[in-house]
C-alpha cells in the first residue's frame, strides 16, 4: 500500500501534472507530502487505539471469563494464577519477536526520536497491541496510554519510512503518532498536541506544532467515531471555590511530588532486582504477574490499567481508608509488573495514584481536620495533574488534559498551582522523568531540544571498549606490525607488567616511524620508542561530545578512560 500511495504521490508531484502548481504552493511554507502523511498518522493512530482497546476488552474477556472461572470455582485464591499466565505469554512474545515492547514504551519513542532518526521496526507496533493487551487484560498493573502512545509512534515512523521522508520529517511523524494515541485515548485532542511537543519532541516551533494539531485532532475525530463523543473520565462538576484552598493545593501539589519519586523509585528498584535475577528473561514477567496477583486478592483495584477506579473515585465512591492503601500499593504493583519486563504504561497509574491521592486529602480535610472545603473528588482531580505531571515532567500537558476533562475554567487556578508545585519539588528530589530514567540507568542522557548534540546524549560508560588487546612496551616493531596485520586494529593501549598504562601506539605511529626510516621489520626499535605517552584521559560519566570536543582539538583518536 505504502508502495502504491509512493508512486501515486510521485505522479501527481510530475511536472505535467495539473496539481503540481497547487502542490508547489503547499510545499511553501509546509510541505504537502507532510500534511498528507500527519493526516494519515492520525487515522492509523486512531484505528490503532480502537484495536487496542477492543483487543484489551477480548484479552480481559479470556482471562478472567474463559480461565478465570473455572479456577475461581476450585478456589478463589487460584485467580493469582490468571496475571502469571499473561506474564508467561508476554515474556515469550517480546523475548521472541521485539525485546523493545517491554515495559512502558515511551523510552523507547524518545530513543528514536533524539538518537535513531525517527527509526522504529514496524513489527513493534503489532507486538506492543498484543503483548500490552495480554499483560493488561490478564491484571497486570499498568497503564494503556503507554502503549497506545508507542503503538502510534511506530505507526508514524512506518508512514514516513515508506514514503522515504528525511530524518526530521520522521522524527516528527513518530511524535504526531505519539499525539494522535494521546488524542485517542483521552478524546483530548488539545492534551495529545501539548504532549507530543512538550515530551516527545521538547519543540515548540510552528511548524511541528501544525503537524502534531493535525494529527490529534484526525485522531480525536476517528475515536470519537468509532468509540463515541464522550471523554475517558465522566467528570461530575466539581470545583474549588474558596481562595484559601489554593494552599491545600499547593500542599497536595508537594504531597504529589513525594508519592512521585517514590513511585519512580520503586520502578527502577524492581527493573534492578529483576536485572540482577538469573532466571530466563520470559518468566520473569510471570513471577511478576504471580505477586501482582497476590496483591490484587486484597485489593482488586490494582489489577488491569485502573480506569474504572478512577472513576468510581470521581464519583466519590472510594472511601478514605481505601484511597490511603492504594497510594501506597499501586505503586507497588505497576513496579512488579514493569519491572519484571511486563508491557504497559505509567500513565495511567500516575493518574490512579493521583486521584487516590487527592481523595485522599480531600476526604482528610474534610473528616478529620472538618474543613469546610470542596468534595473529595475535586482534589482527585488536582492529584491526578499533579502526579501526572510529577512523573512525566510535562505541566503543560498535565492541566490541559485535566481541563479538557472537565472543560470547566473555575478549576484551573487550583489545578496550576498544585501543578506547578508537584513540578518544581519532583524536579529537585529527582532530576529525571519516568521515561527518562529508564534511559539514565542505561547511561543514556537525552539532549532536550532537536538541535542540540545528539552526543550529548550518550555516556563514555556506554560507549566505550572493555574487551580490547593490549601491547607491552618491549614488543619488537616487527611483531607490532604483524600484530596491526593480522587483528584489522589501527591502535593498541600499551600496558607494563605491573598492568598500568604506559601510552597508546597506533597504526600512525608506525607509518611515521617508517617514514623516518626505520624499517617495520626492525626488531631492535620497540613501542616504547614510538608510543604516545602524553595522553588525554576520559571518564566513564562524562558525554561523548565532550570527549570528542577534546580529541578533535588534539588530533588524537584513542582515548583511555
Amino acid at each position: 500500500m505504502i508502495d502504491g500511495w509512493r508512486a501515486l504521490w510521485s505522479g501527481a508531484r510530475g511536472p505535467g501534472s495539473a496539481a503540481a502548481p497547487v502542490l508547489e504552493q503547499l510545499r511553501s511554507p509546509l510541505d504537502a507530502r507532510l500534511l498528507v502523511a500527519a493526516a494519515l498518522v492520525g487515522v492509523l493512530g486512531g484505528l490503532g487505539a480502537f484495536v487496542f482497546r477492543n483487543l484489551l476488552a477480548d484479552a480481559e474477556r479470556l482471562f478472567y471469563g474463559t480461565i478465570g472461572a473455572p479456577l475461581a470455582i476450585v478456589s478463589p485464591l487460584a485467580l493469582v494464577l490468571v496475571p502469571a499466565l499473561g506474564g508467561i505469554l508476554v515474556g515469550a512474545l517480546t523475548r521472541l519477536l521485539a525485546p523493545e515492547a517491554r515495559g512502558q514504551g515511551i523510552p523507547e519513542v524518545l530513543l528514536a526520536v533524539k538518537l535513531h532518526g525517527g527509526h522504529i521496526r514496524p513489527r513493534v507496533a503489532i507486538v506492543k497491541t498484543v503483548a500490552s493487551a495480554l499483560c493488561l487484560g490478564s491484571g497486570g498493573s499498568a497503564g494503556q496510554v503507554g502503549p497506545i502512545v508507542q503503538i502510534g509512534a511506530s505507526l508514524g515512523s512506518f508512514v514516513g519510512q515508506g514514503l522515504r521522508m528525511r530524518s526530521d520529517h520522521l522524527r516528527l511523524l513518530v511524535a504526531c503518532g505519539a499525539g494522535a494515541g494521546i488524542a485517542a485515548t483521552f478524546n483530548a485532542p488539545i492534551g495529545g498536541v501539548f504532549f507530543a511537543v512538550e515530551v516527545i519532541l521538547a519543540d515548540f516551533a510552528v511548524h511541528s506544532f501544525s503537524m502534531v494539531v493535525l494529527s490529534s485532532v484526525v485522531a480525536a475525530v476517528i475515536s470519537r467515531a468509532t468509540i463515541g463523543d464522550r471523554p475517558a473520565f465522566g467528570v461530575p462538576p466539581y470545583t474549588l471555590g474558596q481562595a484559601w484552598e489554593l494552599l491545600l493545593a499547593a500542599a497536595l501539589g508537594l504531597l504529589a511530588a513525594l508519592v512521585a519519586v517514590g513511585f519512580m523509585r520503586a520502578l527502577v528498584g524492581c527493573e534492578a532486582l529483576f536485572e540482577r535475577w538469573r532466571a530466563p528473561a520470559a518468566l520473569k514477567p510471570a513471577v511478576g504477574g504471580l505477586c501482582v496477583g497476590a496483591l490484587g486478592l486484597a485489593y482488586a483495584e490494582l489489577l488491569g490499567p485502573g480506569f474504572s477506579t478512577i472513576q468510581r473515585v470521581l464519583d466519590g465512591h472510594v472511601t478514605l481508608g481505601a484511597s490511603l492503601a492504594l497510594v501506597f500499593l499501586k505503586p507497588v504493583a505497576t513496579a512488579l509488573t514493569l519491572g519484571s519486563g511486563g508491557s504497559g504504561g505509567v500513565f495511567a497509574p500516575s493518574l490512579f495514584i493521583g486521584a487516590v491521592l487527592g481523595s485522599a486529602v480531600g476526604g482528610f480535610a474534610q473528616q478529620v481536620l472538618h474543613l469546610a472545603t470542596s468534595p473529595g473528588p475535586a482534589y482527585a482531580l488536582l492529584g491526578m495533574a499533579a502526579l501526572f505531571a510529577a512523573t512525566t515532567r510535562a505541566p503543560v500537558t498535565a492541566i490541559v488534559i485535566i481541563f479538557e476533562l472537565t472543560n470547566d475554567y473555575r478549576i484551573i487556578l487550583p489545578l496550576m498551582v498544585a501543578t506547578a508545585v508537584s513540578v518544581v519539588a519532583a524536579q529537585r528530589l529527582h532530576p529525571e522523568s519516568v521515561a527518562t530514567m529508564v534511559l539514565a540507568r542505561r547511561g543514556i542522557r537525552l539532549p532536550s531540544g532537536l538541535t542540540q548534540n545528539p552526543m550529548d546524549a550518550v555516556r563514555v560508560a556506554e560507549a566505550m571498549t572493555r574487551d580490547f588487546s593490549t601491547v607491552p612496551p618491549d614488543l619488537p616493531l616487527s611483531e607490532l606490525a604483524t600484530r596491526f596485520s593480522r587483528t584489522g586494529y589501527h591502535g593498541f593501549p600499551v600496558v607494563d607488567r605491573q598492568g598500568r598504562l604506559a601510552g597508546i601506539v597506533t597504526l600512525s605511529d608506525l607509518e611515521n616511524a617508517v617514514l623516518q626510516g626505520t624499517p617495520s621489520t626492525d626488531a631492535t626499535v620497540r613501542v616504547a620508542d614510538i608510543m604516545t605517552t602524553d595522553l588525554i584521559a576520559a571518564y566513564p560519566d562524562e558525554t561523548l561530545h565532550q570527549v570528542l570536543s577534546r580529541a578533535g582539538a588534539a588530533h588524537v583518536g584513542r582515548i583511555p578512560v
